[in-house]
């Protein structure tokens, strides 16, 4: 049987996976990079299942855009939360940010073309891209007692076929968000070349050590920008696959784009009607959630920074999120660290390479570890690596 070339992955075990499926059948196992929140002991309001049990839910009315009252809801959201004036009519859901990407990618890249995505970010951009015939080209962002995007070089890598610039606001694991000096840098790029943004904000809400952050959607943008969020990590609800994208920029650009998308998301349907019905009620409650997530993460940092004192060990600066990067001694390649702490320590860390980190040096964690077990784990790993 002959198999499309893009989905050729390779051999999906990996000596990684390997030891850490080993490793999680060990008594004393931490996992330090856990990022489902339904896995990390919170306290979920009973409201957000009973919003589901609305009548409303037998019934379906196709709309590609997404149910009117949940893109509303949305709308009220941007306006209450971060002084944006978006109209429903120009938000379309989706059942996740990957689902927006991808629909993002067939509006504006042919087979070959490319699209500009920071590094260090997300590995998943690796598989979305092959999935969809489009080329990743990184642009490097740059670390001076804080992350920052390098604008001669944002703008060196814009090729004849780039299509689109991404961003990530805040960036994932670095947690860095885009300041003014990053936002006119991207502002500027996309402009000179026609080119539109894609600002993926899943992690907006959740700020460390920073005042509260503006959303794109609220800056006005002069180029035709995409503003993704999502339940995933909003309200910690990934496994009720809802996600939204707010369309902005020149009202011609603008109403083009929500054509087509329109078009794209009429042919797969894919969300289902409970999420929507129950989105009104689940936003209200966002906070309960957050500030949950808020005090797991504060009082993680503040355990790592004990146990990484006076140790070799150090974290850099991270202003908003659910990780943190560790630079560690370059004894090794990160890899067979990572595969070192899962065999000897019980302990899962990522490699810092999976995201786009040289490969001796680094280490990504999660933050959302339950406190008792992320204290034990770092103060181990700590101990392995100094």
């Amino acid at each position: 049987m002959r198999f499309a070339s893009r989905s050729d992955f390779g051999d999906a075990a990996s000596p990684y996976g390997e030891a850490l499926a080993a490793a999680r059948t060990n008594p004393g196992f931490v996992d330090l990079t856990v990022s489902n929140p339904t896995r990390c002991g919170f306290d979920y309001p009973v409201a957000i299942a009973t919003a589901l049990g609305d009548a409303t839910v037998l019934h379906y009315s196709a709309d590609p855009r997404g149910i009117h009252t949940a893109r509303t809801s949305i709308a009220e959201l941007y306006a209450e939360n971060y002084g944006a004036q978006v109209s429903p009519e120009n938000i379309l859901l989706t059942a996740s940010t990957s689902e927006a990407y991808g629909y993002l990618l067939r509006l504006f890249c042919e087979p070959g073309d490319a699209i500009l995505v920071p590094s260090p970010s997300y590995p998943l951009f690796d598989l979305l891209a092959r999935l969809h015939d489009v080329e990743l080209i990184p642009y490097p962002l740059v670390y001076h007692d804080g992350w920052q995007i390098d604008p001669a070089s944002l703008a060196a890598a814009v090729t004849p076929r780039t299509r689109a610039i991404v961003a990530i606001h805040p960036n994932n694991p670095t947690g860095h968000f885009c300041s003014p000096a990053d936002r006119d840098a991207l502002f500027a790029t996309a402009l000179e070349h026609g080119l539109p943004l894609i600002l993926d904000e899943v992690f907006l809400d959740y700020t460390l050590e920073s005042a509260s952050q503006p959303s794109f959607a609220s800056l006005q943008p002069p180029v035709l920008t995409f503003v993704l969020g999502g339940l995933s990590k909003l309200l910690a609800l990934p496994q009720m696959k809802l996600a939204w994208t707010v369309v902005c920029g020149p009202p011609s650009e603008t109403a083009i784009a929500m054509e087509r998308l329109e078009i794209i998301a009429d042919t797969f349907l894919s969300i289902a009607t409970p999420p929507q019905v129950a989105l009104p009620k689940w936003l209200v409650l966002r906070e309960a959630m957050q500030s949950q997530i808020q005090a797991r993460v504060s009082s993680n940092l503040r355990a790592l920074d004990l146990a990484i004192a006076g140790t070799s060990v150090s974290r850099l600066k991270v202003e908003g999120g659910w990780a943190v990067v560790l630079r560690i001694p370059a004894n090794d390649d990160d890899r067979a660290v990572a595969i070192r702490l899962l065999q000897e320590e019980g302990i899962a860390a990522h490699p810092g390479s999976l995201y786009g980190f040289p490969s001796r040096g680094w280490l990504v964690l999660s933050l959302l570890t339950p406190t008792e077990a992320f204290r034990d784990g770092v103060q181990r790993l700590t101990a392995a690596v100094a």
